[in-house]
């Protein structure tokens, strides 16, 4: 493990710590607590049962939001660890990024928005801090999980092309390295995955994508010509562009914090501009891809005819809940009198696996 930039590295000694204090533990660093708070909580078990891309259920090797989380996890270890940064700090970042996710994937997502908004939106990011600071409650002397500073506000700014940070009571411009690692490990696990699992679905194949730079090299990488199955042959090529891209992240990042005008873990806060960065030719290869994805897998009839049904279904199920409020459990019934009946719906209904909303929604029909 390399140690050349440890000193821009969250440690327990510059953290802002926890809003509620707490005992330290006898063998657990505080984000190694925090990485294991948000494994054990309700939130991230049902993750396994909301879309990535495909709604689950079709096919038991499409990515789900919980195998996501993981293989984001995975990528951001490996880059956290090659830079000399706080592993379990971007872990834990990394597994809870996707926590506030809505059942039907970014489709949900934009609904529930579209449905919130004279009520303050909808965006998941904010919706994962609501989730580890107030939705969950498995302790007795407070609510949420009680995270450290450093990994709330590496939620509250994660940030890449999909994903824009909303405004939040947090001060700083950006978060520290880890939570910058947690962003570009995302973007590189989304592509490369979502590259395999349109191929795997059949939407998408690798004929379309002779003109994609970054997926040519993968194949060149693996001899693809030589391998019969396609199967292993779409695997080995997405694993390939990870392995490029983390490669130059790593590389790319280390000559640009060497140049880079910070001395401090504060500065690494002001900066603007992310510090942890692919080439500037990687980043053009990655954009074409991400091009592609966009106009010719994740605008494909198929999936814009599921998106058009979760409008639907989400908005039904929305203006039931409204009406009768009595439908969700005790708790978000209390819920609605502290933080509004409106919000405690899309609270509700973004916590659901795809299969419960469904399953909510035909007994609200019933």
């Amino acid at each position: 493990m390399s140690d050349g930039f440890s000193h821009y590295a969250v440690s327990q000694k510059t953290s802002r710590g926890r809003v509620f204090k707490e005992k330290p533990h006898p063998y657990r660093s505080d984000f190694d607590r925090d990485r294991d708070r948000i494994i054990h909580c309700e939130a991230f078990r049902r993750l396994e049962g909301k879309t990535q891309v495909f709604t689950t259920g079709l096919n038991d090797s499409y990515r789900n939001r919980l195998t996501h989380s993981i293989e984001v996890a995975q990528i951001g270890r490996t880059i956290s660890r090659n830079l000399g940064l706080n592993e379990a700090l971007t872990e834990a970042i990394c597994l809870a990024h996707d926590l506030g996710h809505s059942p039907f994937g970014h489709t949900g997502e934009q609904i529930l928005n579209d449905l919130m908004a004279e009520f303050g939106g909808f965006e998941h990011n904010q919706q994962a801090l609501r989730i580890v600071d107030l939705l969950e409650h498995p302790y007795p002397d407070f609510t949420g999980l009680n995270l450290m500073y450093e990994t709330r506000l590496g939620l509250a700014r994660h940030k890449s092309p999909y994903d824009e940070p909303a405004e939040t009571a947090f001060s700083e411009l950006n978060c520290s390295l880890e939570g910058q690692v947690a962003a570009i490990a995302d973007r590189i696990a989304v592509n490369s995955h979502d590259l395999e699992d349109g191929m795997r679905s059949g939407l998408i194949n690798s004929e379309q994508l002779q003109n994609i730079q970054i997926f040519v090299e993968a194949e060149t990488t693996i001899n693809a010509r030589a391998i019969k199955d396609q199967a292993v042959s779409r695997t080995r090529a997405a694993k390939a562009i990870i392995e490029m891209l983390v490669s130059d992240c790593i590389q790319a990042s280390r000559e640009n914090l060497l140049s880079a005008d910070v001395k401090t873990l504060n500065d690494i806060y002001a900066h603007s501009e992310n510090l942890i960065i692919f080439s500037p030719e990687s980043c053009a290869r990655l954009i074409e891809l991400e091009e592609f994805l966009l106009q010719n897998f994740y605008r494909h009839e198929s999936l814009v005819q599921t998106a058009e049904k979760a409008k639907n279904w989400l908005g039904e199920l929305f203006r039931k809940l409204c009406r009768q409020p009595q439908l969700m459990p005790n708790y978000f019934q209390k819920l609605a009198d502290q933080q509004g009946l409106y919000r405690t719906v899309a609270d509700y209904i973004a916590g659901m696996t795809d299969r419960f909303c469904l399953e909510m929604l035909k007994a609200v029909q019933a």
